[in-house]
């Protein structure tokens, strides 16, 4: 009965996450939707550009030490170390504190010339601004999740996600509603504002539950004693956090030079700086929350994936290891084709209806298909993390934003915005097809290729069933609304229905692949 305990724990928690994520990603994307028709393209565009330079400095201060403080304090409360654990968790908040404070402040004080390097739109000044003080905030935030996550008690931390993003609607459509009057830049400003609020009612939130069930400190016990005697604590953060920091930073690095790349490509393609600025906002504000939108089932079967693959591993078990690859897989490809048949043919109702704006609708329907890999490159991801090649997913990842900037500046000066969303997509596909072969390389990829054959053939027919049902409904005059609520039900019952003869007919033959080792 012990040993069940931790993973009937560690089960309870990812469901928990599961189902405060997809709560999240409901009430983001209402947010988003309600922006998105207020602003415009051209004030998306402006947030967009703004909003690079913050991820680069919370990584900077974080230093990957949420997840070692998750497993530092796993073990320290494990053995009853409750001294340790107060230890862990004030070296970290003093650590990320002086390093966000200090970071924040040479950023604001350097706003004007990070600006004039980084913003391709000087517009996006007072929106860059606005948001800059979050960095501390988000730093501080994610080292109490890492304490939490640490304790096991995952409903807090649902609740503080869920209660930002409540708070951040409420702020972002009252901002940008009173500041809309004075200019989109100023309402521009007044989102990213939103977003600085919302996160600090979280923090809030967070200290006052540890607050709330913190135990009391061992007489001496202070927070200079803790400093002083902290140094292998630091040592053990650090050594733990800096592998995973690299990835990070170059994500952020990337995405920070990301809309200056772009907008580049698109001066030299012939659109002016504002034409680019709207184009931008097309594509990163309208079509990309669509494309992730169903992506947070297999982000949250990732987080659980880490540890199940290193188990089995560390046990030798390679049947296991394989076998939860399989579903992993699975469950991306269950996920993923369904969702690429709707936003690759119900592309330009799909931006038409959420975000009126029906130009969008070309780019999603370029990235849909692309965008399929996406499903199983987090899956992919999280493998290569189990099996202790961290370094290997890194390498990958540098490559392939090296060969997706590239496939951005050369696409998007000859083909405009259209050949910035290929470059985007091609950048999808390598990601994903490195990670693929990384894998092979360690232990060789197995897999039942019934699976994909089923919804292979299932997806051609959902499609030609979509096309049907779009046309009969609009034979008989129904609005776009309803002929897309429609015609998206009769296609995926036709998936649903053709999978499951697909299935009966096969389910006595088993064919395999492999691939590497």
């Amino acid at each position: 009965m012990p040993k069940q305990q931790p993973s009937s724990s560690f089960m309870r928690g990812t469901f928990i996450l599961s189902v405060a994520a997809f709560i999240n990603r409901i009430l983001g994307f209402v947010s988003g939707m309600f922006v998105a028709r207020v602003l415009g393209a051209e004030g998306i565009g402006l947030l967009m550009i703004a909003h690079p330079l913050v991820p680069l400095v919370i990584t900077i201060t974080e230093l990957g030490l949420p997840v070692a403080i998750s497993k530092l304090v796993a073990e320290a409360d494990a053995r009853g170390e409750s001294a340790r654990v107060r230890q862990i968790l004030r070296v970290s908040l003093a650590v990320t504190g002086f390093l966000s404070v200090t970071l924040t402040t040479v950023s604001l004080l350097g706003s004007e010339w990070i600006a004039s390097i980084l913003l391709s739109d000087q517009r996006a000044y007072y929106a860059m601004l606005a948001i800059t003080p979050i960095a501390p905030i988000v730093a501080v935030s994610a080292v109490l999740k890492g304490y939490f996550r640490g304790k096991q008690r995952m409903q807090t931390i649902a609740v503080s996600d869920v209660l930002e993003y409540t708070v951040q609607i409420a702020c972002v459509l009252a901002l940008v509603h009173l500041l809309m009057p004075y200019g989109i830049i100023y309402a521009a400003a007044g989102a990213m504002a939103a977003s600085v609020i919302s996160e600090g009612v979280s923090l809030m939130f967070l200290l006052f539950s540890y607050k709330l069930r913190r135990e009391a400190p061992l007489p001496g016990e202070t927070w200079g004693y803790h400093l002083k005697t902290g140094k292998r604590t630091f040592g053990e953060l650090l050594r733990i956090g800096l592998p995973s920091t690299g990835h990070g930073v170059i994500h952020s690095i990337y995405g920070a030079f990301q809309p200056l790349l772009i907008t580049t490509s698109l001066a030299i393609a012939g659109v002016s700086t504002a034409v680019a600025t709207k184009q931008f906002g097309l594509l990163s504000g309208f079509a990309f929350p669509l494309l992730f939108m169903p992506s947070f089932i297999t982000q949250s079967l990732s987080t659980a994936l880490i540890p199940a693959i290193s188990e089995a591993a560390a046990n030798k078990d390679r049947r296991l290891v394989h076998e939860r690859m399989d579903q992993a897989m699975r469950l991306g490809l269950m996920i993923g084709a369904p969702a690429t048949v709707i936003l690759f043919i119900w592309a330009t109702p799909l931006t038409t209806l959420i975000y009126g704006a029906p130009e969008a609708g070309l780019l999603l329907k370029i990235l849909a298909p692309m965008f399929f890999l996406h499903y199983f490159d987090a899956p992919l991801h999280a493998i290569l993390l189990g099996l202790g090649r961290a370094n290997a997913s890194l390498w990958n990842y540098v490559i392939s934003t090296v060969l997706k900037a590239v496939a951005i500046f050369v696409l998007g000066s000859e083909l405009g915005i259209v050949g910035v969303a290929y470059g985007m997509g091609i950048g999808i596909v390598i990601l994903t097809v490195l990670n693929f072969f990384s894998i092979s390389d360690s232990i060789g990829f197995y897999w039942d290729i019934r699976p994909y054959v089923r919804v292979s053939i299932s997806m051609v027919m959902m499609g030609l069933g979509g096309l049907c049902a779009i046309r009969y409904l609009g034979d008989r005059g129904l609005p776009l609304l309803w002929n897309s609520i429609g015609s998206i039900a009769f296609s995926l019952l036709v998936y649903l229905v053709i999978m499951s003869l697909l299935d009966i007919s096969g389910r006595k033959r088993k064919h395999f692949l492999s691939w590497g080792k």
